[in-house]
């Protein structure tokens, strides 16, 4: 019990770093992409769509999977501190009450990584329709899934 009670934020924390550093990679990555693409490189509206969603998994998946993250160091943290209530045969209300706010900040970090991770996949999405869009309109004989 103490060595999860001395790693549980460094891992937590460590996890939530890591998916934001991912998250923020891969929004920049696709940001500098869609500044250099040309659609008319492209000889199908798939070969553009599958360049222009490349990674976005990666992001989505980040920005479903951090708050899940963080109530999982939340919810270990909530056992640490019952853990250690129960062995002390003691009922003290600022420690219950302080072992709970010091584990909910885990989940308060997977929300944080979260919302942004979500809103650039949402706004990366946005630019995906509109690059779509235009090789639509510059090609309208060419089959393109709706």
């Amino acid at each position: 019990m103490e060595f999860l009670k001395t790693y549980l934020d460094i891992a937590v924390f460590g996890i939530l770093g890591i998916m934001g550093f991912i998250a923020l990679w891969v929004t920049f990555e696709r940001l500098f992409f869609y500044k250099s693409v040309k659609i008319d490189q492209f000889s199908h509206a798939e070969y553009l769509n599958i360049a222009l969603t490349k990674n976005l998994t990666t992001l989505a998946t980040i920005g479903a999977n951090a708050p899940y993250v963080g109530l999982l160091g939340t919810v270990i943290g909530i056992l640490i501190t019952f853990f250690e209530l129960g062995q002390q045969h003691n009922l003290d209300t600022g420690a219950i009450m302080t072992g709970l706010a010091l584990a909910l900040k885990a989940t308060a970090a997977g929300i944080a990584v979260a919302i942004p991770s979500i809103i650039a996949y949402n706004g990366l999405n946005r630019k995906i329709d509109v690059f779509n869009a235009h090789y639509r309109a510059e090609n309208p004989n060419v089959n393109t899934r709706t």
